[in-house]
């Protein structure tokens, strides 16, 4: 039996980047992420499963935009997504083969350390030029109890 997870991946406003169908999307994917972090291990593959049904839609609705749009920088997007799912995809190879939780665990935390960074520096450039395109500018985007490390 593997260990308890030890990292709790809630969403929080901090995730918010201002573009409407990318933060639902985005929503979504840290509820799955918490929840292969806390599924019971007879649960892993069925909770591994559904976050790569999602990770696919979501990696593929923002290659389609960012096609669609030529947004600058989407080779380099795509490429990680791609390598994400490459990983995702040979977890679940090793856990259906009857591989260790252990496995689809460490997975779930690396994708908890990943996706802030992720959504910070690639999706946050994706989501303004989507607003740019969509709005004609860039929207503000509030927050709720946070602020920024200058401010503290």
């Amino acid at each position: 039996m593997s260990a308890p997870p030890e990292q709790d991946f809630t969403w929080t406003d901090q995730f918010l980047l201002g573009y409407g169908p990318i933060d639902a999307t985005h929503r979504e994917f840290v509820d799955l992420v918490g929840t292969l972090l806390a599924a019971p291990e007879a649960e892993l593959i069925h909770h591994l499963d559904a976050f790569a049904e999602h990770a696919e839609s979501h990696f593929g609705e923002e290659r389609d935009w960012m096609l669609a749009t030529a947004f600058p920088a989407a080779q380099c997007h795509i490429d990680e997504h791609e390598a994400v799912l490459k990983s995702v995809h040979e977890v679940r190879a090793m856990l259906a083969g009857g591989g260790h939780a252990d496995t689809c665990r460490a997975l779930a935390r690396e994708l908890a350390r990943w996706f802030p960074r992720h959504a910070d520096y690639m999706d946050a450039a994706l989501a303004q030029w989507m607003a740019k395109r969509r709005l004609g500018g860039i929207p503000v985007v509030v927050r709720r109890g946070s602020a920024h490390p200058a401010e503290k």
